[in-house]
Order: C-alpha cells, then structure tokens, then sequence
C-alpha cells in the first residue's frame, strides 16, 4: 500500500491503463480515510483508500477502495461489498474496488463475481496481478513512475529477466529522497527471486552497482561465507552453468571469504564453470 499512498494516482493510471476500466477525470488524488464502517458495532476498514477531486473543490469524481491480498480470505467476499456500500454512502460518489496481488491464483480468486443476493447486484472486483501490469524494464520510464516500477519488480520478481525489471526499478529509487530510496530498494531486493537477488548482490560485490537501502547493504555485508557460498551456487543456476556434485560440496564447504568474493564476481559474467573456479 506504500506505494498507492505515496503515488496517488497511481492505482487510477492503472485501472485506466491496465485494467481497461472507466475512470472519470481528475485533477488530483489524496489518501481518504479508510474507516468505511456505519454506526454499528462492526467497524470495516480497508487497507487504502484514494480520493479522485477535480480541480477545485467540489463534488468528488471517484473513491477507490484498495485492498492488498497475499491469499485467499473467504471474509472478503462479505466484507468487500460492505466497503463499497458503506464508503458510497459516506462520500456521495462512485466507488471501485481495486485488489492487488503477487500471486496469480489468489488473482484468479479475488476477480471472480460476488452474488450478494439482490437481482442485478453483482460485485466483480478490478485485480492487479503479474499478468496485468507491465514488467518495467526501461531505466526511462522506472524514472518516470518509481512507484509503478517497483510494483512491477514486485510482481514479476520471479520472472526470468527479473534481473533487469530490479535493476530499472533501483535506478528509479535511487534518485528519490533518502527514505523512498531506503525502502523502495527494501521492497525489490526482497522480491526478487534468490538468483536474481544473487546477481545483484555480485554486482554490488564487483563495485558496479551500489544500494541505497542501509538493509540491502548489510544483507550483503555480514560477510557470512554460508551466504556467500549460496550466492555463487544461485547465480551458476540461474545462468545455467553445470555445478558437478565435487564442484558443488568445493563451492559449498569453502570459507575463505576472500576466494568466494572472486568467485560471485566471476560467476556473473563466466560462460563455463572452470571460469569461476579459476585459481
């Protein structure tokens, strides 16, 4: 939800851009309060909730209800409906529910229809998974939209060119405020998968690449040689280099920290094993 909050607009880009769904005009968004309970004993509070205004004030064009969904929760198909209930009739405006996942069945799960009942009343909420929004790979548009950069590293992070979605992503984050930058970097470094993480980390390694997360750089800088040893074995499997069994218990038993930096460096860019274990 950081990122919906610190981009407000951003949830209404990408239901006009990636999800095809009518959006009205708008001026300017602001975070709204997310309380959608009535007087009741009940109170219902949504993760995020974005406010579309027009230029001046007045009448509000839009509320989107955002929810951010890692499983399964059979409570949201009776809650979600009472969101949208509850916050139309506070705010006197459309409403739309906006799901966000990283998991492709949980989008399955979360798009399909909740009958609530009544003749007509069918809620199919909007979803935001890998496979509605875009992977960003271009350094130029991550500087455009941070924040849709690093929800694509976030939700193609297990994808074959997740090395390089990371990598536009940090550029972006890089050249935003110190905190942005911390926790932005944080969200990719932590989303990708262990080979992509690895590659990173040997680039850093090799003094080619530099993160701005203090958590990142002591994720790297514990000089554990488990860790190290790991790293080397990620990236030769991610780039498909053969490790034979002796090879593999050589790279995994060895604790020279030393010999393993020069390996990773070696492993990201050597077209054979005997490359890497080089003497």
């Amino acid at each position: 939800m950081t990122l919906f909050r610190n981009r407000p607009t951003l949830a209404a880009e990408l239901l006009r851009d990636a999800l095809h769904a009518p959006m009205p005009s708008f001026d300017r968004a602001r975070v709204g309060d997310a309380t959608l309970g009535e007087v009741v004993p009940t109170e219902y509070r949504a993760d995020l909730v974005l406010l579309l205004e027009g230029p001046r004030e007045g009448p509000l064009r839009m509320a989107l209800v955002v929810e951010a969904q890692i499983g399964r929760d059979p409570d949201k198909l009776w809650s979600w409906p009472m969101y949208l209930a509850g916050l139309r009739a506070r705010l006197r405006c459309n409403v739309a529910l906006l799901v966000v996942t990283d998991d492709v069945s949980v989008a399955a799960w979360a798009g399909a229809p909740i009958d609530t009942g009544h003749p007509g009343w069918v809620l199919t909420p909007l979803v935001l998974g890998p496979s509605v929004v875009p992977a960003v790979h271009d350094v130029a548009v991550a500087r455009a939209a941070p924040e849709l950069a690093v929800l694509s590293a976030m939700l193609h992070g297990r994808d074959e060119d997740a090395v390089d979605i990371a990598k536009a992503a940090l550029v972006a984050a890089n050249e935003l405020d110190e905190e942005r930058a911390k926790l932005y970097s944080d969200l990719v470094v932590w989303s990708v998968n262990d080979g992509a993480r690895a590659i990173l980390e040997a680039l850093m390694a090799s003094g080619k690449w530099e993160y701005q997360s203090d958590w990142a750089r002591r994720h790297v800088a514990q000089g554990r040689t488990e860790g190290y040893a790991r790293s080397v074995l990620a990236v030769l499997a991610a780039r498909q280099i053969d490790v034979p069994a002796d090879a593999h218990d050589r790279i995994a038993a060895c604790r020279d920290l030393d010999v393993l930096e020069r390996w990773l460096v070696r492993a990201v860019t050597a077209s054979s094993l005997s490359d890497v274990l080089l003497d």
